[in-house]
Parts: C-alpha cells; sequence; structure tokens
C-alpha cells in the first residue's frame, strides 16, 4: 500500500546536500560549455590558479553529468521507496505520470525554440551537417534517442546536444517500473542485476574504444550504469541512520570526487575507464551521506547560492546554452581580450541561473502543478 500523506508531504522536502552535489555539477557543465568557446586555461587566470584546477573546471562537464545521472537513480528510487514501501508496489501510471509533468513542459517549449531559431537562420542553431534534419532533431529529442541521433549524425548545434543525456535518462524511466514489477519482489536479485549493471562502466567503455566520439560520449549504457548505481545506493542503505555510516561515506566520497576532478588524467593513466566507475561511486557514497544528514545542517545555512543551482539545475541545463552562445558571441564580436577573458564567466553562471529562474517560476512549476491537479498524481521527486 502506498505511504499515508504525512509520508508523502515528506517528499517534497528538500535536501540541502543533495541540492548542492547537483548545484556544483551544473555549474561545471555551464563552465565547460563556455570553456569550449572562451578558453578559460588561456586567459589570466593561469597565472594565478594551478594548472589541473583549471583543467578540471574547463573540461569536466561530462563527468559531472555522470554525477547528475547518480543523484536522479538514488533520489528517485528512495521516493519510491518512501511511498510504495517496496519497488515491486509501485503504481507505474503514476510513476510515468509524474515524469512527464516534471519532464515534458519544458522539452517541448526548448524543441519549439530551438525549431523557430533553426528556420529564422539564427547563428549557432542551424541544424546544417550532413544527414541531420530539424524533423530528424525534433523526433530524436521526443522519441528519446536524441544520443543515438548525434552517434550516427554528429553533434547537433549545443541547444540541441545538451538533450542527450535526457534521452538516457528518461529511456531507463521507462524500463524501470517494468523491471520493479517483474522482479522487484525479489529484493536481492534485483540489486545483483543493477549492480552488474553498474560495475559494468568500464567494460562499457572500453566496447565503444573503436565507435565514433560522439557515441563513445552519448551511448546508452555507460550513463544507464551511472543511473543504475545510484538505484543501487539507495536499495542499500540501512533504514535507521549511522552516523559513523554517513561521516565515513561523506568524507570518502567527498575526498575521491575532488581528486578525480583534479587529478583525473594521472588517474586514468593509472586505471583507465574504471576513472568512471571511481567517480559514480564517489557519488553514491556522497549521496548516502547527505541521505542520512551528513553536513546538511552547514550546507542548508552556508552554501545556499550554490543549493539555488541545484534546486533549478534541469531549467538551468535545457537553458544554459542560450546563454552560452550569447556572452560568447558578444565576447567575440568585440574583439575582447582572451587573457581577462575568464571575467565573461562570472555574468554566464549569473545569467544562466537568472534564466533558469524565469523557465522554472513561469513554466516548468505551474505546468508541473496545473498537470499533477489534473491527472491527480501527487509530487514525488525532486528531479
Amino acid at each position: 500500500m502506498p505511504s499515508p500523506p504525512d509520508e508523502i508531504a515528506k517528499l517534497t522536502e528538500r535536501n540541502p546536500g543533495i541540492d548542492l552535489v547537483r548545484g556544483i555539477a551544473i555549474i561545471f557543465v555551464v563552465i565547460h560549455h563556455m570553456s569550449l568557446r572562451i578558453p578559460l586555461a588561456k586567459t589570466s587566470l593561469s597565472a594565478v590558479l594551478p594548472h589541473q584546477l583549471l583543467q578540471g573546471l574547463s573540461w569536466d562537464g561530462y563527468e559531472a553529468v555522470f554525477v547528475f545521472f547518480v543523484v536522479s537513480g538514488f533520489l528517485i528510487t528512495r521516493n519510491l521507496l518512501t511511498r510504495w514501501t517496496a519497488l515491486c508496489r509501485l503504481n507505474p501510471r503514476i510513476f510515468y505520470a509524474r515524469r512527464a509533468a516534471r519532464i515534458m513542459p519544458c522539452l517541448l517549449v526548448l524543441v519549439a525554440a530551438l525549431s523557430a531559431l533553426d528556420l529564422l537562420h539564427a547563428p549557432n542553431y542551424v541544424i546544417l551537417k550532413p544527414g541531420q534534419s530539424l524533423p530528424g532533431a525534433i523526433f530524436a529529442a521526443l522519441a528519446l534517442h536524441l544520443n543515438w541521433y548525434e552517434g550516427r549524425t554528429g553533434y547537433l548545434p549545443g541547444g540541441w546536444d545538451v538533450l542527450w543525456s535526457l534521452s538516457i535518462e528518461e529511456v531507463f524511466y521507462l524500463g524501470f517500473p517494468l523491471v520493479c514489477l517483474t522482479i522487484g519482489r525479489y529484493r536481492n536479485y534485483l540489486i545483483i542485476l543493477l549492480a552488474v549493471l553498474a560495475v559494468s562502466l568500464p567494460f562499457e567503455l572500453n566496447a565503444l574504444s573503436n565507435a565514433s566520439e560522439t557515441w563513445r560520449e552519448k551511448a546508452y549504457l555507460p550513463g544507464m550504469s551511472a543511473i543504475a548505481m545510484g538505484v543501487c545506493a539507495a536499495l542499500a542503505v540501512p533504514q535507521e541512520p549511522r552516523r559513523f555510516l554517513a561521516s565515513g561515506a561523506g568524507w570518502l566520497g567527498t575526498s575521491l570526487i575532488a581528486a578525480i576532478f583534479w587529478w583525473e588524467n594521472r588517474i586514468y593513466s593509472l586505471v583507465g575507464n574504471a576513472t568512471m566507475l571511481l567517480l559514480t561511486s564517489s557519488a553514491a557514497l556522497l549521496m548516502v551521506a547527505f541521505h542520512f544528514g551528513w553536513a546538511n545542517q552547514w550546507t542548508a545555512k552556508r552554501a545556499s547560492w550554490l543549493r539555488s543551482f541545484g534546486i533549478m539545475s534541469y531549467e538551468i541545463y535545457l537553458t544554459h546554452m542560450f546563454v552560452v552562445f550569447t556572452i560568447a558571441g558578444i565576447f567575440r564580436i568585440s574583439r575582447s581580450n582572451l587573457y581577462f577573458g575568464w571575467l565573461w564567466f562570472p555574468p554566464a553562471l549569473a545569467f544562466s541561473w537568472g534564466l533558469g529562474r524565469l523557465v522554472e517560476r513561469f513554466l516548468s512549476s505551474p505546468a508541473d502543478k496545473w498537470l499533477r491537479d489534473k491527472f491527480a498524481v501527487a509530487t514525488t521527486d525532486q528531479l
């Protein structure tokens, strides 16, 4: 049976630590896309900040998306367990309706805006590559295979390209309830199945070594393995909080993620594609720690601005390329000195936050509430 209303209400409460992780991740994504157009490592910051830090800031946006995958798997699974007490009891109609209410309004408006900009021949938004077309991109985005479309035809313009991760995530969640209803009553078997998928990440990346660059980055299985890691962490946590477990998981996860973002090339030279498994495992440890309240009080008081990025991470992720293209275009037209190029990054982050806030306030939240009211679907997650 579903949980009573007072327990369902708890699902709407934010977890400060998890919001912080998502906030840092989306900032890495925005900085990465800015750095592709205004190389951060070639600015005056190179004389002040360590090379490893600038490299991590510039190039670890892809890794940040895998952190998002882990967070998504953990949060959705914990929320399902809170609502239904066991995954085999979930109501697929409610689950799918909730996902659609959260995902589709922003996705539909974004696709419409990108389509209009393509038809208007706006720079940076026109689909030009052989084998690609506007109808093809629209269908790929709405049918959740834009990652495969790019893997077959090459990168789409940046506004479309960000949808590759959404395709992976939502295909996973199309099948997840069916798996839960089929074998969810055999909890150990479900954990084993998901654990095998989670730890197979390095082998999947090795198998893709001869594939095209786009498909190596955007294939379904690696992203799904990261989501499965989050699901496994959510299923494995004990019912009662354990302070020692939370503290140990928190410090270990933080240390490992910091090491990966700081010394990724060095770590990769030692363990190869297992680096990504180390990253997803570390993110899962952080989820467990924050779930049990580790550092949440400090995070809630001292990192509210970072948390706000995390709360609106979906809206910022979908829309930040509009800001990136605009600021990078002004930088190029104004012939600004690259030496001071880093000065353009804070405005990019600020305007990305502002645009995300507008979308959240006037589109995603009202549409989400209207759809939930219309179809009588309660809030069940923070994603």
